[in-house]
């Protein structure tokens, strides 16, 4: 086979069915068969609007980097006993020369070639390519979609990481949409006592609950940064500042603040409370090295992906998987570019 087919975003909300080349892998890459793809709310950003941030799509492009697969092709310097072995992919590809890869950073690499990230194509298609390393090996216990939500699991266990989550600690997430109760899931695993999750949606709180909260809150008619006791780590999964203000008034001294969440560009924080409590805010872009933990989280039943999946579609209908975040019920979408 020669020509895949491939659902190609042309333009805003614009997206039509289009015979792309099948990819050869290089040396050292492999050829993935793609079986499933979560939709992602970066994929729904440059859908709606052409751009997050200073990455705008000026090409066409595929969407799509949450995936998994099945081998079907290696490079010249892979094993070729690698073939039709089943893997969950990591979307990156560092330089591994750079301060920041040499470093182990290899998540901030400046020359990085990430999935349905412009101008590099995703995988809302038939085949990938991906560096062997990169695409890892998963149970046959594990479904297929399941594998392909490792990847959004694994800016949840940076997160947790970045958070200091350990067994007995306590965290606030603001914002129970899907990485928000990926977050709860992996908060859970990691040992937390104490799980607060606060959504202005009670169909959501309710999801929360179902996925690890202890609690819930409403922003609307509580205080969250009178939570009491407050929590050793807060974690903003839903971009919106009012959220991300009162949930680092909810820290307790030396606590972490973690920012996850895609929204507002510039807004103000409460600087006097992060010096005086000794705050530690950071942010997480991507991830370094969490296939491994995702893959046991869930082998060993900690975390459940499967339960999350609330809608599947096919390549003719990936707007309306791209929509589908709509509907408040809806967690993860997962296209099959059958």
């Amino acid at each position: 086979m020669n020509t895949m087919r491939a659902s190609v975003m042309t333009g805003v909300r614009t997206l039509q069915i289009e015979d792309r080349p099948v990819p050869t892998p290089g040396p050292h890459e492999v050829l993935v068969e793609v079986a499933a793809v979560g939709v992602c709310g970066s994929d729904v950003h440059y859908y709606r609007e052409g751009r997050i941030g200073d990455f705008v799509v000026e090409d066409p492009m595929i969407l799509g980097h949450e995936l998994s697969g099945r081998i079907a092709a290696v490079g010249e310097r892979v094993d070729p006993n690698r073939v039709g072995q089943r893997v969950a992919v990591e979307p990156q590809h560092p330089c591994r020369r750079c301060k920041q890869c040499t470093a182990g950073h290899y998540n901030l690499c400046p020359y990085m070639e990430f999935y349905a990230t412009p101008p590099i194509d995703g995988a809302f298609c038939r085949y990938v390519t991906i560096d062997a390393e990169f695409a890892h090996p998963v149970p046959n216990s594990m479904s297929d979609e399941a594998a392909a939500l490792l990847e959004p699991l694994s800016v949840a266990v940076t997160t947790m990481r970045k958070a200091k989550v350990a067994p007995g600690t306590s965290i606030l997430i603001a914002g129970a949409g899907p990485i928000g109760v990926m977050c709860a899931q992996a908060a859970r695993a990691f040992g937390a006592a104490r799980i607060v999750v606060s959504d202005p949606l009670q169909s959501r709180r309710e999801s929360a609950l179902r996925f690890g909260a202890t609690e819930v809150v409403d922003p609307f008619n509580e205080d969250v940064a009178a939570l009491d006791p407050q929590v050793d780590a807060f974690v903003d999964a839903s971009g919106a500042a009012p959220a991300v203000v009162s949930g680092i008034k909810a820290v307790g001294p030396a606590g972490h603040v973690v920012l996850v969440g895609m929204g507002s560009g510039d807004f103000a924080l409460p600087i006097g409370y992060i010096q005086n409590m000794e705050i530690i805010l950071t942010g997480v872009f991507r991830y370094t090295d969490t296939w491994p933990a995702a893959i046991h989280l869930v082998s060993s039943g900690a975390v459940d992906l499967d339960a999350m999946v609330t809608g599947r579609y096919d390549l003719e209908h990936v707007g309306e998987a791209l929509d589908s975040d709509t509907d408040p019920a809806s967690l993860k979408s997962i296209v099959v570019p059958k």
